[in-house]
């Protein structure tokens, strides 16, 4: 695949979803992106047969990580096999892992070692909990590192209530692209330096930055807001509502005392402009929960066409609440590329996914193939067979 990649060898040792979603992007940037996985294949290949699903013409939570990619099966528990892996690891720039760090030590491949023997190589590390620390080899997944263990799911519900089940792999796409910004940011230092290094991040402290105005806020003064029922918010302006014909929309004014005019205009409720609690931004806030039932009853008795029509005419900001249907089936999304053709392997369908979430000029229209399970490995072994490896690392 063409891209501003084009060029670079990455390696990766990943498994499940944090570590391919890291090189999946490279990859959709146009790097040459070898997978090396046990001769069991990743884990997430299987990932339905895990829920006891079965019978699945395809798995998309796998696709979307692992297209464009070379699958080579590398059985890393052999002299043999450690060595096909050093002759990888010897042509290339960059080497992702999100294998936890005693395995990757017990095999040699953690970062002091592997960076000690191809210092110019860019190591990029993803683990739950960080490489330092008594719990650095605690299981994590995104659900216990990035939500739970980082206050994140708390912060979802009111403090008497259990968050809702989470939805699947959020947390480690956010930190893949973490972990692709920096080993971005150290290859452009390689250019400078000749040298790489140790690029590190966790799904812990990933999750900690998403949500770092709630615990800055508590580390600075000493408390913050807790999560309320959309009824009694304080913020009834940047909230949700839901129109008579049972459509809902979130209304984005930030700036009450701003935007209020605008929204009322749209309303076409002279009442509301002229009751003495919502006449200023500190009165809404004082008299919010009075301001939401004022509003939803508002907002009841028409329909969700004719409010957004009001809305764009008055300058008043929004957002549909979309579900999973409606966005595949949304105008904008489409027009802004959120969606790509994906290169069928002989006799499968052409299928649609989700597009990565970065251009470079005009949004890409395909994508590469999703590998088979050790599709390459004959094909890219033989090429270090037979090739001299580039040695990138000697003076």
């Amino acid at each position: 695949m063409s891209g501003p990649l084009q060029g670079y060898r990455v390696v990766e040792l990943g498994v499940w979803v944090a570590g391919p979603a890291a090189a999946g992007l490279m990859a959709d940037w146009g790097a040459e992106v070898i997978k090396v996985e046990p001769p069991a294949g990743d884990p997430q290949r299987a990932i339905f047969g895990a829920f006891g699903i079965a019978d699945q013409k395809g798995v998309p939570p796998f696709e979307i990580d692992n297209r464009g990619k070379q699958s080579v099966v590398i059985d890393l528990q052999t002299p043999d096999g450690l060595g096909a892996m050093h002759a990888l690891l010897d042509t290339a720039d960059v080497f992702i892992t999100n294998v936890r760090p005693a395995a990757l030590e017990r095999l040699g491949l953690d970062h002091a070692s592997v960076l000690t023997t191809f210092p110019r190589l860019v190591y990029g590390s993803l683990t739950g909990y960080g490489l330092q620390g008594p719990e650095r080899d605690r299981a994590g997944y995104d659900v216990g590192a990035f939500w739970a263990r980082s206050g994140m799911a708390h912060t979802l519900v009111p403090p008497d209530q259990l968050p809702p089940s989470i939805r699947s792999g959020m947390g480690d796409h956010v930190t893949g692209i973490t972990l692709a910004a920096g080993v971005l940011a150290k290859l452009l230092e390689r250019e400078r330096t000749g040298e790489g290094g140790l690029v590190a991040t966790s799904l812990l402290r990933t999750g900690m930055y998403t949500i770092g105005w709630d615990i800055g806020i508590q580390l600075r003064f000493g408390k913050r807001e807790s999560t309320r029922p959309r009824e009694r918010t304080r913020a009834p302006l940047m909230n949700c509502y839901r129109a008579g014909d049972g459509r809902a929309f979130w209304l984005l004014t930030l700036e009450g005392d701003r935007h209020w005019p605008n929204l009322i205009a749209a309303l076409n409720q002279p009442g509301l402009a002229e009751d003495i609690r919502f006449t200023t931004a500190k009165d809404r806030l004082a008299n919010s929960v009075d301001l939401v039932a004022a509003l939803d009853a508002a907002f009841a008795l028409r329909t969700f066409d004719d409010i957004i029509e009001s809305f764009d005419l008055h300058d008043v900001w929004w957002a549909p609440l979309n579900s999973i249907v409606d966005v595949i089936a949304d105008h904008q999304a489409q027009a802004a590329g959120a969606f790509v053709e994906m290169l069928a392997h002989d006799g499968e369908e052409p299928y649609v996914a989700v597009n990565s979430p970065v251009d470079f000029g005009d949004p890409a229209t395909n994508r590469g193939r999703v590998p088979k399970l050790g599709e390459h490995t004959e094909s890219v072994l033989r090429s270090l067979a037979e090739q001299p490896p580039k040695m990138p690392y000697s003076s």
